[in-house]
């Protein structure tokens, strides 16, 4: 079966899997202190700068709770996007489990500005409200666009003159390098960015993620939110509390050594983008769909008749994104190949051909 439901139905990258191979040789202290956790924390440092600290973790969700956690003194409150994944996709655990309040902002691009952000950023000092403290943006969003640098230095520096620290959810942070043909460190820590996370697990691993802390002053220790030295033990300790925390380490630390190394994120995700543009070369010039946006990364949203979406579903599954407004997501991946994307395109222009629009 092949999709363009989502860059999580891929496998795994070869190049990931011969790493775990390797890694599963004799033993190794547990809980990171292994020597592939140690490496990637050199991989780390080198890609977004030396303050720079890695916590390996099991989920996309896990990163951002733990994230979120590391900036959130226990009064504070998260402004994000009304689309955010945060908001809609990951069942409430912001608010279970890092017990927070969400405060969203509509947005027609799924990106915030100064303007956006202050629809939310009030009432500072007012006890009967949770107080705003991160700013929580992604990279890419959930629309498929991509914060330029000077974005999202606009979005930080407007966010720390309000006293609020910056957190980018990278699930999908190697697309957007690759769409901006930039470093890592250039839209993250170059740009202000306190916290991010880097996803893995989208872009050819096989379940692995890591919290990246480039602004160790960010990270709050304890009650009455005071500073610590580093950042290591207060996002530590997060995660252990937060189930984030893998015993067997090195098998997580040898997924994302496997990407930071030879660029194979770069690689990945480089390819991934590329089929999109294919994708949405040859569905868009189709009658019967229309696309919503230039798709920036790896997916394209369009618009397209529910009878013809389910016709082709039925060989190449995608999701409805806006039931209302009848429009789909395709997601491309790293091993997304020409012929899928050709046979896909095929089998929509035969379905829109066979009148059922």
């Amino acid at each position: 079966m092949r999709g363009f439901a989502s860059d999580n139905y891929a496998g795994v990258h070869p190049e990931v899997l011969t790493a775990l191979g390797q890694a599963n040789v004799d033993h190794e202290p547990a809980y990171g202190d292994d020597s592939w956790t140690a490496r990637l924390q050199g991989l780390v440092r080198s890609e977004f700068g030396e303050q720079a600290e890695a916590f390996p973790v099991f989920n996309g969700t896990g990163a951002n709770v733990l994230a979120l956690q590391a900036l959130l003194p226990p009064w504070g409150a998260v402004i994000c996007a009304e689309s955010a994944h945060i908001h809609q996709d990951e069942g409430g655990a912001p608010e279970r489990i890092a017990h927070t309040k969400l405060y969203t902002v509509p947005t027609e691009d799924g990106k915030l500005t100064p303007e956006l952000i202050d629809l939310q950023a009030h009432g500072i000092g007012f006890v009967h409200r949770a107080q705003p403290a991160v700013v929580e943006i992604a990279q890419v969003t959930e629309l498929g666009t991509v914060y330029t640098a000077e974005e999202v230095r606009a979005v930080t520096d407007h966010a720390h003159s309000r006293g609020m620290s910056v957190y980018m959810d990278g699930a999908r942070l190697a697309n957007a390098a690759a769409a901006l043909g930039s470093s890592l460190r250039s839209f993250t820590v170059d740009a202000g960015v306190d916290v991010v996370s880097f996803g893995g697990t989208k872009n050819g691993a096989l379940g692995a993620e890591m919290v990246v802390v480039l602004n160790p002053d960010a990270v709050l220790s304890g009650p009455g939110g005071r500073r610590h030295e580093g950042a290591g033990q207060a996002a530590g300790y997060l995660r252990k509390a937060s189930m984030q925390l893998a015993s067997k380490m090195r098998f997580v630390s040898a997924q994302l050594v496997a990407l930071l190394t030879d660029e194979l994120w770069l690689r990945s995700a480089t390819h991934a983008n590329t089929m999109a543009a294919r994708l949405a070369a040859g569905a868009g010039a189709l009658d019967g769909v229309t696309l919503t946006q230039t798709p920036q990364a790896n997916q394209v949203l369009a618009v397209l008749d529910p009878t013809v979406a389910a016709d082709v579903r039925a060989d190449y599954p995608f999701y409805d994104w806006d039931v209302p407004r009848n429009v789909v997501r395709w997601m491309t991946s790293w091993d997304t190949t020409e012929q899928d994307v050709d046979g896909f395109v095929s089998a929509l222009s035969a379905a829109l051909s066979a009148g059922r629009v």
